[in-house]
C-alpha cells in the first residue's frame, strides 16, 4: 500500500518516526510530508500569502520531506503535486503527543491533516496518544501497522476520518480497543498572566475538559479508563434538525 505519513508535531517527532519504522517494516511504501516545525492546534489552516518550501530530510532509517507550512499544507502539496504521479492509498497522521478527543478534533493539526486527505477522496487515519511526553511508541505504531492491514479500509465511506487514540502508559497495560462516539464536553479555559523580564504582561492558555461533563462511553471517558478508542468522524456540520425548525420559525417565503 502507498501511504502518505504526516503529523503536526514536526518531521523530527518521535511519534512520526515510530510510525515510519512500523509501516515500512510491514512492507508499505511510505512517503513522508510533514511540517519542519511543530504546528500543534493550528486546525485546518492553509498557507495563502507566503510560499511553501520543501526540504528533503534523509537520515539512517528515515527519509521524508519537511515543509514550511501547516499539516494541511503538507497533505495538499503532497497529494496535488509531490505525489501526483502515484497518489497515496491512505493518509496516516500521527502519532500525536496528546490525545485528540471531543472538541480537540476541531483544533488539532493532526486530525486536520487526515481530514484533508479524506476531503481529497483518500481514506484517512488520525493517531494520537494520551501523553504529552511519550518515551516509546513502537508497540502503538505496530498496532497501527496491523490496523492499516485490516479490511475496514475497503468499506470506509467517502470523506470519513478514523480517529484512533491510545491511552497513556505502557501499551501492554491497555484494556483493548473500543468503538465510541466523541464526547460533547468542551474545555473550561483560562489564561495565566505572566510577565517578561521587562515587566510586560503576556498570557498563556490553559484548560481542561471537566470530568463531570464527560458522558460515559465517549472517547474521553474510555481513554481515561485505559482503552484504545476509535471514532469515525465526518465533517458535515449542518444541523439538519434545526434547519427544519428554523424554516418554521422564519415563516413562509424563506426557501
Amino acid at each position: 500500500m502507498d501511504i502518505l505519513l504526516t503529523n503536526d508535531d514536526g518531521i523530527r517527532a518521535h511519534g512520526l518516526r515510530a510510525l515510519y519504522r512500523a509501516l515500512t517494516e510491514a512492507g508499505h511504501r511510505v512517503s513522508v510530508a510533514a511540517p519542519m516545525t511543530e504546528q500543534s492546534a493550528v486546525g485546518h489552516a492553509v498557507t495563502l500569502f507566503s510560499p511553501l518550501r520543501a526540504k528533503e530530510v534523509e537520515e539512517p532509517g528515515f527519509k521524508g520531506i519537511g515543509i514550511s507550512g501547516t499539516p494541511v499544507d503538507c497533505v495538499k502539496l503532497a497529494v496535488r503535486h509531490l505525489l501526483r504521479e502515484r497518489p497515496p492509498d491512505l493518509v496516516v497522521s500521527g502519532i500525536n503527543s496528546g490525545a485528540n478527543v471531543g472538541v480537540d478534533v476541531l483544533y488539532s493539526g493532526t486530525v486536520s491533516a487526515a481530514t484533508e486527505g479524506a476531503l481529497a477522496g483518500i481514506p484517512a487515519l488520525a493517531v494520537s496518544v494520551d501523553d504529552f511526553h511519550p518515551e516509546d511508541l513502537s508497540e502503538q505504531a505496530g498496532f497501527v501497522a496491523g490496523f492499516v492491514d485490516s479490511p475496514v479500509w475497503q468499506s470506509i465511506p467517502g470523506q470519513c476520518v478514523l480517529n484512533l487514540n491510545f491511552p497513556s502508559g505502557s501499551f501492554s497495560a491497555n484494556k483493548g480497543l473500543l468503538l465510541c462516539p466523541q464526547t460533547g464536553a468542551v474545555y473550561q479555559d483560562w489564561y495565566e498572566e505572566r510577565h517578561d523580564p521587562r515587566g510586560h504582561a503576556y498570557y498563556w492558555l490553559n484548560g481542561v475538559i471537566p470530568e463531570q461533563h464527560v458522558l460515559s462511553g465517549t472517547d474521553r471517558d474510555l481513554l481515561s479508563q485505559g482503552h484504545i478508542t476509535l471514532t469515525p468522524l465526518k465533517f458535515e456540520l449542518t444541523d439538519q434538525e434545526f434547519l427544519k425548525e428554523l424554516g418554521k420559525l422564519m415563516g413562509p417565503g424563506i426557501g
